[in-house]
């Protein structure tokens, strides 16, 4: 078998191969492009999610008629000086991308250099189709039209329009984030998707391109280290997703997804958020080219650092000092000696130190009470009572008179409620010990549990809202939901579109009663963004049930009787899996009696 040099044609779409994978990746080497071109505005035009047409306007620095032949041929590229590749300071630099898109597509490039005569050419799946003058302003506009039109192996393999198009505004997104100087514009099928203006700063660009309420819930990242420098917006911790595609990663003006990278952010959140739940990051890293190596891929999506210990350190250290300084708008990581303060034996008695005390028998309703020590209280026989009634302050905690007589705690596991502490923690007594009982997490597992046994008898009630409420999203999220809403309503939420980004939602489980609409509508869109659409929503239903009951679960923060206490109790010893919530944390847990007295040293 002898060995042939392969035709042009074969190499172009052979590097198509790794270049071209979609509409998506075409149409993030032309805005690229247009960006080393040096635009101040960048517009983009798509018809059937880039699968018909995509279409990028510049008005940067234009290309002359040999400019233009000369950017068709492999490897050729104005982007790179000399031979150190290594400190390459463009995106685009291969010279890969026009003719490997050219040799499966239908493309046009028109383009004007400044005092000069426009020029176009057309090149029809590797062949030149057309050659001439064009009247155009300065810059370059670029057509791409019938993406793998005589390629079927490949164009059987792309997703729905829907899909290639999501997959489009992903790039224009993350493209505009990295350059707020530039102003960019995205229009789908005669519909304006994207429109920021060039000059604003990164956290507005930001917070415009994902959500506006990020700017009042972020807050910033600045941390310099010899030559490196980290900067950005980072999500409070309770300002969070369900899927984690709101995590935007960039090295010096490129974005890239990088395994480090997400782990490091993962690794800074991992003791701020539920296994379940995703921040919202826009992260820049600036350093010097010689440092970092962008040539690791054709999409160059890739990057590998010379020093990845460090980088990683940069970013932890780097969102958590922004989020502890952030205040108690944040999740606060509790000190390592926390519990061992449980231990600790004061040496001197503090003479400001509240002491509690009964009235009447023990057992009856508990005051607080503040006295110098050690003459605060004194024994009468059966019961403490106070020696200054006047002094007695406002009760610190909540605890009710029994209307009759309090059940023993041996016939039930997890006790009898004794009291809520911080109107978030049951604290109930149980034979053999102290049982403390998260109410949220709690109560979530049972309203999982009570969706999953009505979904599968059919009977998931649903109850009308008073006022319809709209709910605005992007519009893939609306096109999720639309796509789903028969499925949804057998959950009993009634859902309607209203208009390109917003929900309309009329009706919503009866079992949830009334909660955060709003809320939930957008979490769900997040749960049915994170699956393969080709699965049906049955098959989701623990992901769907699951987001459902937790908006519909009591919350932290709510005072609860004595009765709804207990009955919380009662249902929790009979519901299967009612140990851990639905995002992985326990829901209870028990201080037995052997612990208590270690506490005090009394073993």
């Amino acid at each position: 078998m002898s060995i042939r040099r392969l035709p042009n044609s074969l190499i172009n779409r052979i590097a198509a191969g790794e270049v071209v994978e979609r509409p998506a990746s075409a149409l993030k080497e032309l805005v690229e492009n247009a960006i080393d071109a040096g635009s101040s505005q960048i517009n983009i035009r798509l018809e059937k999610g880039g699968l018909d047409l995509i279409e990028v306007s510049d008005n940067g620095c234009g290309m002359t008629r040999d400019d233009i032949a000369l950017a068709l041929e492999r490897h050729a590229t104005s982007k790179l000086p000399d031979e150190a590749i290594e400190m390459v300071s463009t995106l685009g630099f291969r010279g890969e991308a026009l003719p490997s898109i050219a040799s499966v597509a239908r493309l046009t490039i028109e383009s004007r250099v400044e005092g000069e005569d426009g020029w176009t050419r057309i090149v029809n799946h590797g062949e030149i189709e057309n050659d001439g003058p064009a009247a155009i302003p300065p810059g370059t506009k670029v057509r791409v039209e019938q993406l793998f039109a005589k390629v079927p192996a490949r164009r059987k393999f792309l997703r729905t329009p829907r899909s290639e198009y999501a997959a489009c505004v992903d790039v224009v997104r993350r493209l505009a984030m990295a350059r707020p100087d530039i102003g960019f514009t995205l229009t789908h099928e005669n519909r304006k998707a994207i429109a920021v203006q060039a000059g604003e700063s990164g956290p507005d660009r930001v917070a415009a391109l994902t959500n506006k309420e990020l700017r009042a819930n972020s807050v910033a990242v600045d941390l310099v280290r010899d030559e490196v420098r980290l900067s950005g917006v980072a999500g409070l911790p309770t300002y969070n997703r369900g899927v984690a595609d709101h995590q935007f990663l960039f090295v010096n003006g490129r974005p890239v997804k990088d395994r480090l990278l997400v782990g490091a952010v993962r690794g800074a959140y991992a003791e701020m958020l539920a296994r379940d739940r995703h921040p919202i990051v826009a992260l820049f890293i600036d350093m010097p080219p010689e440092l970092v190596d962008v040539n690791v891929h054709p999409a160059k999506t890739e990057v590998r650092f010379r020093e990845p210990a460090m980088i990683r350190g940069m970013i932890v250290s780097g969102l958590r000092r922004a989020l502890d300084e952030g205040g108690f708008r944040a999740v606060q990581r509790p000190a390592e000696s926390a519990l061992a303060n449980w231990q600790t034996e004061p040496h001197a008695p503090d003479p400001q130190a509240n002491i509690f005390t009964s009235q009447g028998p023990i057992g009856g309703r508990a005051t607080v009470q503040s006295q110098p020590y050690p003459s605060a209280v004194q024994d009468t026989g059966n019961a403490f009572t106070a020696l200054n009634p006047d002094e007695i302050a406002p009760l610190m905690g909540r605890a009710e008179e029994a209307a009759e007589p309090v059940p023993q705690a041996v016939s039930h596991p997890l006790g009898i409620a004794r009291g809520q502490v911080a109107k978030t923690y049951i604290v109930a007594e149980a034979e053999d010990g102290l049982v403390i009982v998260d109410q949220h997490a709690a109560h979530e597992r049972l309203v999982l549990e009570r969706m999953r046994k009505a979904v599968e008898g059919g009977t998931v009630a649903s109850q009308a809202l008073l006022m319809a409420e709209v709910v605005e999203l992007d519009e893939n999220a609306c096109d999720r939901l639309e796509a789903r809403m028969a499925e949804l309503s057998e959950f009993g939420l009634e859902l309607e579109r209203f208009g390109p980004s917003a929900m309309l939602v009329r009706a919503t489980p009866a079992m949830l009663g009334s909660g955060d609409v709003k809320g939930l509508i957008t979490d769900l869109a997040d749960e049915l963004g994170a699956y393969d659409e080709a699965l049906s929503l049955k098959e989701r239903i623990d992901h769907v049930a699951s987001t459902m009951a937790c908006h519909g679960s009591v919350r932290a923060g709510r005072v609860l009787n004595v009765a709804e206490m207990n009955a919380l109790l009662r249902e929790m010893e009979v519901t299967p899996h009612s140990g851990q919530c639905n995002h992985g944390r326990p829901t209870w847990v028990k201080l037995a009696h052997g612990d208590i007295e270690k506490l005090f040293g009394r073993k």
